[in-house]
């Protein structure tokens, strides 16, 4: 009898915080990927992850507040299914937090997005581990969605560094979604350093802002047409980094074409400073259950000898249901000016070329 009540105290328990919490939901991605790189110093083979979607294991929630106001969480973990480990995540927008990170592996680190949400009418409040407004349009208007071999080059010869895709210790404000096909984002993240951090740098300049930024992100989206502009600047004492771009598609039914074009500048790079330019033009051809990728992306950088990679790939998708596809994508990046860039771990010299292959299944939950 006791253990009757027990149990039924705890499932009123359970009945009145699944009431009060509108939807709690798992999800995720297993993505594996046999992957195949080739240079003209090492050649690799590995089985690895995300050559398609990238893998990951998430946990959400939402909470309607009543009067349009909905509170909400979000964390989502990266994972590397190939061999179990988790992935790693950096703690002040630094390199200095990416060590802690690579040594704590094994662990399940929410490196992808931990953040809480406040949302209304007036659009959305988030805190926390997220992407920067800067990288979307770098992803959502590549092809590849710079997963796989297939990555557009503008993201694989970067030189904005650690907050280029994410940030940590964010506070974002996103509008409502209500406002005629306009959308757009204004993200503040902090590097949390000491308020007396001084370096070594010749003049001394403090280091209390590194890893300290802001980036906006506008676009317009309505029917087959998306088009979004992005930019940023992280402070650093050994130099800042700002990064622009500026993105659009258009869906024509038998084809979905997308381009972008960025602009990036690390302060800290040279003396001097760097900057680098780069585009992606490319698109998306369904063909019955399945769907061909295709694109073509540059990057240079004007430091000596003007480094440029130029990078061609095709790949093609099959979806054998709603959650589960086979994929295949093959890529080749052509290096001149003193660059170096490689595909899938392999090794190439300086103003070589190198190759690369994936091959993977991709299931989702």
């Amino acid at each position: 009898m006791k253990k009757s009540l027990i149990a039924l105290a705890a499932l009123a328990s359970f009945a009145g915080v699944a009431s009060a919490q509108s939807s709690v939901t798992l999800f995720g991605i297993v993505d594996a990927t046999i992957a195949y790189g080739h240079g003209s110093v090492a050649n690799k083979t590995q089985l690895t992850n995300s050559g398609y979607n990238s893998s990951r294991l998430g946990f959400r929630g939402t909470e309607d507040l009543g009067g349009g106001m909905s509170a909400s969480f979000w964390l989502e973990a990266g994972l590397n299914n190939d061999d179990g480990q988790g992935a790693a995540t950096n703690s002040n927008n630094q390199a200095s937090g990416a060590g802690a990170a690579v040594a704590g592996r094994q662990g399940l680190t929410f490196n992808r997005r931990s953040t809480v949400s406040l949302a209304g009418g007036f659009g959305e409040i988030r805190l926390g581990r997220d992407y920067t407004p800067q990288f979307w349009n770098l992803t959502v208007f590549d092809p590849f969605g710079t997963n796989g071999v297939g990555t557009t080059q503008t993201l694989n010869s970067i030189i904005t560094g650690v907050t280029s895709v994410r940030a940590s210790n964010t506070v974002g404000y996103f509008l409502p979604g209500n406002l005629g096909g306009f959308y757009g984002q204004v993200q503040y993240y902090m590097g949390e350093n000491l308020s007396n951090a001084v370096d070594t740098f010749v003049p001394p300049r403090s280091t209390k802002k590194d890893g300290t930024g802001m980036g906006i992100r506008l676009g317009f989206a309505n029917g087959p047409f998306n088009v979004a502009f992005a930019t940023s600047k992280t402070r650093y004492a050994a130099g800042d980094v700002t990064q622009s771009n500026i993105g659009g598609q258009y869906d024509f039914g038998m084809a979905k074409l997308q381009a972008h074009y960025s602009r990036d500048k690390n302060d800290g790079l040279v003396v001097g400073g760097a900057t680098g330019k780069g585009w992606l033009i490319g698109g998306l051809i369904p063909v019955g259950a399945g769907e061909i990728r295709l694109a073509y992306s540059r990057y240079e950088v004007n430091t000596v000898g003007t480094p440029e990679s130029k990078k061609w790939a095709l790949g093609y998708v099959h979806n054998l249901s709603k959650r589960t596809a086979l994929y295949a994508t093959v890529a080749r990046v052509n290096n001149s000016g003193g660059a170096a860039s490689a595909l899938n771990g392999s090794v190439t010299g300086a103003n070589t070329n190198s190759s690369g292959y994936d091959f993977g299944v991709r299931h989702s939950f």
